[in-house]
């Protein structure tokens, strides 16, 4: 391969995620995968909404992640090919999708383009053919960064053999605001499956309950608009909020990363269903409570040793209660969040070294 173009014509590159979806979890992802390029490389990033995705990389190109012929289409403008944060290659959302980045692999290899994975999540991967498939296909790449150990363990279970490395999340090297707290508290929660009507009433009866206690109003942070936006509207309609509860809430739709700084900075308390609520909250020292849906929440929670609660063993309300009581007197312990931000750096450092060879 040819050496670096000069400064005036800056390398293409281009940053595949689930950008500009109105999911701001995605779009912290993007807005760090951005600063961490060298100089010298233009991006080009896939996205449906491109006025959301541009506020955050204003010179960037947008391209339609909604049609994979764009999006192979765009190849011929890039030199390098990145797989950008989050959970893109799993089968329990749709198998479509995994095809979709399995194909774009493959394409950028036989165009002779690198193709990087950096702070990515790996699986769930339920089928037999879906481990397959992606252990061949993650053989084709030029370097993988992991975002947790069990990601690793499964990539190494199926087979993949490609330089890889393992670090929290990349968002954890966000910046935030000081920390200031006695706002309200803050729900960043999520429709799930996981939950039934006695699971949201028990989860809701303990919000009321510490509503009441402590006298704060309730946020409802919808950090997905398209999907959260509406939840505390639905729970109402099926009868399981209860009508203090329900008297002394709001919600508020996510704008951008700066807004979810401003409003996790000022909480009492942040109860995230959402792993990158969860992050970006114990970044900005909130008190901080994970309600697991998937594994990625519980690891997170873990890794910064904040308290969390399966969603599919949930103990009983006193037991809720009394745990969210006790975190709101408890911020994060500085020591330990900064390890794990200069452990989360491993992604940046990897990404700059595989493009400093091309």
């Amino acid at each position: 391969m040819s050496g670096p173009a000069p400064s005036s014509s800056p390398r293409g590159i281009l940053l595949c995620g689930y950008y500009g979806e109105h999911n701001l979890g995605d779009d912290a992802l993007l807005e760090v995968l951005n600063k961490q390029l060298p100089r010298g490389w233009q991006p080009w990033i896939t996205a449906h909404d491109p006025s959301a995705v541009q506020t955050i990389v204003p010179n960037g190109t947008v391209v339609n992640r909604r049609s994979l012929k764009s999006v192979l289409y765009s190849l011929k403008h890039v030199q390098v090919v990145v797989l950008g944060g989050g959970s893109l290659l799993q089968d329990s959302t749709s198998f479509r999708s995994l095809v979709y980045y399995m194909i774009l692999i493959v394409v950028s290899r036989i165009k002779r383009k690198p193709v990087l994975l950096w702070g990515q999540g790996l699986g769930p991967l339920k089928h037999p053919w879906s481990r397959y498939l992606v252990g061949r296909v993650l053989n084709r790449t030029r370097s993988i960064t992991w975002r947790d150990s069990a990601s690793m363990q499964l990539a190494k279970r199926i087979g993949i053999k490609t330089s890889m490395s393992e670090a929290p999340d990349p968002v954890w090297t966000h910046q935030t605001n000081d920390y200031q707290g006695g706002g309200n508290i803050v729900l960043c929660w999520r429709p799930t499956r996981l939950l039934t009507a006695s699971g949201w009433s028990l989860l809701l009866g303990a919000v009321d309950q510490l509503r009441e206690s402590t006298g704060l109003s309730v946020t409802w942070f919808a950090f997905h608009a398209n999907q959260d936006a509406n939840l505390l509207k639905t729970l109402n309609e099926q009868g399981l909020v209860p009508h203090g509860l329900e008297a002394n809430s709001s919600t508020i739709i996510a704008k951008n990363i700066e807004h979810a700084q401003n409003i996790f900075s000022d909480a009492s308390l942040v109860i995230a269903m959402r792993l990158h609520a969860l992050i970006l909250s114990i970044v900005s020292q909130c008190p901080t409570v994970g309600l697991s849906y998937d594994p990625k929440v519980e690891a997170a929670a873990r890794t910064a040793g904040v308290p969390w609660l399966d969603l599919t063993h949930l103990p009983n309300l006193e037991r809720v209660v009394l745990q969210w009581k006790e975190c709101m007197s408890h911020s994060p312990a500085t020591s330990r969040l900064q390890r794990i931000r200069q452990q989360a750096y491993e992604h940046e450092r990897a990404l700059r070294s595989s493009l400093k060879e091309l």
